[in-house]
């Protein structure tokens, strides 16, 4: 279940930042391409744009998509900035367990929906535990593969914080396949990714993954 890596995988960048615009409700503008698109895919599905249920349904579904895929304007890393060095003498594991997180498979944009774990081995600084949780949101908060999501967030707190090890487990379940194709549902899909410590010492990931609850 653990990866190989040593952190050298490349990180795909932020695609571009949006400069929103409010209607008069202060509820976002959702640009009439957009709409149209929408409308197109009901179309194609089967239903009509024009019906009554339906009216709002492209600016509603704009709207979401936008949400869905905030991470395109954060920059994780940001969140690791500040660090605090005043810890007492501790330099054992930090662990944040069972994180839930909500993303979009990027090929076929159905729901990825599960939990993180993630782990570090401080050296001279850690990081507020909601910062790690943030990470995990910024990186999941686009058109992800689960693997990817994984290794982003593991890179970004082991290149940032420079920690002595970094694990990160995910666990999840894909619309794409539990709601078409092989329509299977309670399927959970597990990915991990360890670096520095808790890849080079068989103990040091002993002791994660069964903190884990590997």
């Amino acid at each position: 279940m653990w990866d190989g890596g040593h952190g050298t995988e490349k990180e795909f960048p932020i695609a571009y930042c949006h400069d929103d615009e409010l209607d008069e409700n202060g509820k976002l503008v959702v640009p009439k391409e957009v709409q149209d698109a929408i409308r197109t895919l009901i179309s194609w599905s089967g239903d009509d744009p024009k019906r009554e249920g339906l009216l709002d349904t492209p600016a509603r579904v704009g709207r979401a998509w936008r949400e869905y895929c905030q991470g395109y304007d954060d920059d994780p890393a940001i969140h690791l900035s500040r660090t605090f060095e005043e810890v007492g003498g501790y330099h054992e594991l930090v662990l944040l367990k069972d994180i839930p997180f909500h993303s979009h498979c990027e090929h076929h944009m159905a729901p990825i929906i599960g939990k993180a774990s993630i782990a570090y081995m401080p050296t001279d600084r850690v990081v507020g535990i909601s910062k790690l949780a943030r990470v995990l949101h910024g990186y999941a908060r686009r058109l992800q593969v689960q693997e990817r999501l994984t290794a982003e967030v593991a890179n970004c707190i082991y290149n940032n914080l420079q920690p002595e090890g970094v694990a990160v487990v995910i666990e999840a379940q894909h619309g794409c396949m539990t709601g078409r194709g092989v329509r299977t549902p309670g399927v959970g899909m597990v990915t991990s990714k360890l670096l520095g410590c808790f890849l080079d010492d068989q103990r040091s990931r002993k002791e994660v993954m069964s903190l884990m609850g590997y």
